[in-house]
C-alpha cells in the first residue's frame, strides 16, 4: 500500500481531523504541496477558517492564501481522503484521569470513512499503547477492515508550541512510527514534505507515544524542582531568580524557572503516563510528586497575596487585587488549563475583589470555560497586583505604571521576575 507518491501527484488526498492549535498548522503546511481536507466537528470554526481566520489566533490570514485545502464538517467530504491525520485534544477530567472521549470519537469518525489502502496517523498525545489498544479496535469494528491487510496505522506525536515562531512544524525534528516497515517509510516520506528538520523513525508506535510523554514529563519534573526551591528560598528571604542566575553560570546547569504549569502539554501529559503505570501495577511516585507540587503552586501564590492583603489593608472588606494575565503562557490566547484561575478563586474565597485583565484572552472564552468575567481595564488603588503572565505589553511597563494604580502599602507580585530589582516604592515578591 503505497501512498506517498499518490499524495504528491494529487491522486490521493490528506485529511486532518481536528483543526485546533495542532491540526490547522499541519493542514495548511501540507496544503502547500498536497490536496488537503480539513475536518472539524465545530461548524463555527469551519466557517471562520473558510474565511481565512484561525479561531486560535495563531496562524495569520496570509497562511490560508494559495493553499489546496477544503474545510468541512461533512463526513462525505472527509471520505475522499486517503491519508488521515488525527489531531484532536486529549485532556484529563477533574480527577486528572485521561479523557479519551475526543480521540475515541475521532477513531469512530475514521472507522466511518477509512477505505482499503488508506493510512491513519494519530498525533494526539496519549499513553503508550493507546493507539493500538484503544483507538485501533474502534476503527476496525466500525469499518469492518483490518489493520495491515486493509489499511496502515501510524503515530507521529505533535510538537506544536503555541506562540513560538522559531520552533515550528518545519524546523523541529518529527518523530514518526508505523504499524510495519512499509507504513513507517511511507509515513516518514510524507512528513518529510513539510518538515525541513527531518524525521526520526521510531522502532514502533509505543516508542513514539512514550517519547512524547517523556518530553513533557521531564519538563514537569524540572519545573517542580524549581517551584519547590522557590518555596524554600522564600522562607530564607532570598530571591529564586538571583539563585538561578548564579547557578546558571555553571556550564552544565539546566536552566528552568519556577512558575504555574498550565496548558495542554506539561500540565496534562504526565497524568497519561501515571494512569498507564497504575494500570500496570506501578506507582509512579516521582512523577506524581511533581504533579502535586505544580498543581498546588497556584494556591501557594494566592496565599502569598492573601497574607499581604490581610496584614497591610486597613479596610479588608474593600480590599482589591488586580491579576494581569489569564492565558497559560505569554503572548498567546490559549486559556486551556490556566492555573491562574485557581489563584483567582482562592483569593476570591477570602471575599477579596479581584479584577482580571488580559490583552490576548477572549472574554467570551474565559467566561464560558471558567465563569470568570474579564475586566475591560485596570482600576486604581489596588492592594496587590499579581503579574501572572509575561505578555509583551506587561514587559514594557515601568515601575511607575504599577505605583500609579496601587496603594502605598500595596504588593507587586511578579511571577516571572520581570521587575526584579526595579520595584523600590512598593513591597515586591516573586517566585
Amino acid at each position: 500500500m503505497k501512498i506517498y507518491q499518490d499524495l504528491l501527484d494529487k491522486k490521493a488526498k490528506l485529511g486532518v481531523i481536528g483543526l485546533g492549535y495542532v491540526g490547522l498548522p499541519i493542514a495548511l503546511e501540507f496544503a502547500k504541496r498536497i490536496s488537503v481536507i480539513g475536518f472539524d466537528i465545530n461548524p463555527k470554526r469551519i466557517e471562520m477558517m473558510r474565511n481565512g481566520q484561525d479561531p486560535s489566533k495563531e496562524v495569520p490570514s496570509s497562511e490560508f492564501e494559495g493553499r489546496d485545502i477544503v474545510f468541512t464538517d461533512d463526513l462525505n467530504v472527509l471520505r475522499e481522503a486517503n491519508f488521515f491525520v488525527v489531531a484532536v485534544p486529549t485532556p484529563v477530567d477533574k480527577f486528572n484521569v485521561p479523557d479519551l472521549k475526543p480521540i475515541i470519537g475521532a477513531s469512530s469518525t475514521i472507522g466511518k470513512v477509512v477505505k482499503k489502502g488508506d493510512y491513519v496517523v494519530f498525533e494526539s498525545t496519549v499513553y503508550p499503547g493507546c493507539t493500538e489498544e484503544d483507538c485501533l479496535p474502534v476503527i476496525e469494528q466500525i469499518s469492518g477492515l483490518k489493520m495491515g491487510a486493509d489499511f496502515k496505522l501510524g503515530y507521529s506525536p505533535e510538537r506544536i508550541n503555541p506562540g513560538d515562531k522559531k520552533n515550528t512544524l518545519r524546523t523541529v525534528v518529527k518523530i514518526v512510527s508505523g504499524s510495519d516497515a512499509e507504513a513507517l517509510e511511507e509515513i516518514a516520506k510524507t512528513y518529510e514534505v513539510v518538515v525541513d528538520a527531518g524525521v526520526h523513525r521510531a522502532s514502533c508506535i509505543k516508542v513514539a507515544e512514550a517519547a512524547k510523554i517523556v518530553e513533557n514529563t521531564q519538563r514537569d519534573l524540572n519545573i517542580a524542582l524549581m517551584n519547590e526551591l522557590s518555596m524554600i528560598f522564600d522562607r530564607m528571604h532570598i530571591n529564586t531568580y538571583d539563585v538561578l542566575e548564579a547557578a546558571g553560570t555553571k556550564w552544565n546547569f539546566l536552566k528552568f524557572s519556577p512558575g504555574l504549569v498550565g496548558g495542554h502539554c506539561i500540565g496534562v501529559d504526565p497524568y497519561y503516563l501515571t494512569h498507564k503505570a497504575e494500570a500496570l501495577g506501578y506507582d509512579a511516585k516521582v512523577i506524581a510528586a511533581s504533579r502535586f507540587i505544580n498543581d498546588n503552586m497556584a494556591r501557594n501564590v494566592a496565599r502569598k497575596v492573601i497574607q499581604h492583603v490581610l496584614r497591610n489593608t486597613p479596610d479588608v472588606n474593600n480590599a482589591r487585587v488586580l491579576v494581569k494575565g489569564v492565558t497559560f503562557k505569554e503572548d498567546v490566547s490559549d486559556i486551556r488549563n490556566s492555573k491562574i484561575i485557581d489563584t483567582v478563586k482562592e483569593i476570591q474565597a477570602f471575599n477579596i475583589k479581584v479584577d482580571v485583565v488580559d490583552p490576548f484572552a477572549e472574554p467570551e472564552e474565559v467566561h464560558e470555560e471558567y465563569g470568570l468575567e474579564l475586566a475591560s481595564g485596570a482600576g486604581r488603588d489596588y492592594d496587590a497586583i499579581l503579574i501572572a503572565t509575561a505578555h509583551a505589553p506587561y514587559r514594557s511597563l515601568t515601575p511607575q505604571d504599577l505605583y500609579d494604580i496601587t496603594r502605598p502599602s500595596g504588593l507587586i507580585a511578579d511571577l516571572k521576575g520581570m521587575f526584579k530589582g526595579r520595584i523600590t516604592e512598593r513591597d515586591y515578591w516573586s517566585l
